[in-house]
């Protein structure tokens, strides 16, 4: 397959951006919730998010620099308390948190700006977003600063909040992902994919490898 090559240490950020948003695709929307010192409460999505592993249970969520030259209020907010709630997005909630995404000075409560309820966690002090289908409560497990302004957290989920009508077993943890209808970032500031189209394989086992003759 003939390839266009692309160097980074070349490149300007912008363009880099551009390109991984565009090839790293679908990818998992994390709307946070955090509460800053003085309890006000913040909401923002992020798509720079994925889980890292189950024991323990991680997740990794990267924060990158405010538009005006400073560190966004989640950010903040996570370095000054330590808790947050990732809020996964069902295409219901699809508006909603695109309504998050509007750049209010701080202070604004975006869960109230998006007509989303709050409620309360169970280990934590930030709310959750009650309409989200999953929702983890997160401590702080370690957190670094790869550049002005950018923070990469690593978060341990101490509780998960799943919505009743999609868990198939809650004793085995069994769980109906089709219906949790979630969506995922795609190329640009504007695309979205549905997690409807689904296909399945068997994984292969080398036991049972049979190879071609």
């Amino acid at each position: 397959m003939a390839s266009v090559r692309f160097d980074f240490e070349q490149i300007a950020p912008t363009e880099r951006f551009s390109l991984l948003t565009s090839t790293v695709v679908p990818r998992p929307i994390a709307l946070v919730t955090s509460l800053d010192q003085d309890g006000n409460l913040n909401a923002a999505p992020y798509s720079f998010f994925g889980l890292i592993s189950h024991d323990p249970p991680l997740i990794a969520l990267g924060i990158l620099p405010h538009p005006e030259g400073r560190m966004k209020d989640t950010g903040q907010n996570i370095q000054a308390t330590g808790e947050f709630v990732v809020n996964l997005v069902s295409e219901a909630l699809a508006e909603a948190m695109n309504v998050t995404c509007i750049d209010a000075p701080p202070g604004i409560d975006e869960v109230q700006l998006a007509k989303l309820d709050p409620a309360p966690s169970g280990k934590i002090r930030p709310p959750r977003v009650s309409a989200s289908p999953v929702a983890f409560e997160c401590v702080v497990h370690t957190s670094l600063s790869f550049g002005p302004d950018q923070l990469m957290v690593v978060g341990r989920i101490v509780q998960a909040h799943v919505c009743e009508a999609c868990v198939l077993d809650p004793e085995t943890c069994s769980i109906n992902t089709p219906a949790l209808n979630l969506i995922g970032g795609m190329h640009g500031a504007r695309w979205y994919a549905r997690t409807a189209d689904l296909f399945g394989m068997d994984r292969p086992s080398w036991a049972t490898w049979k190879r071609p003759e």
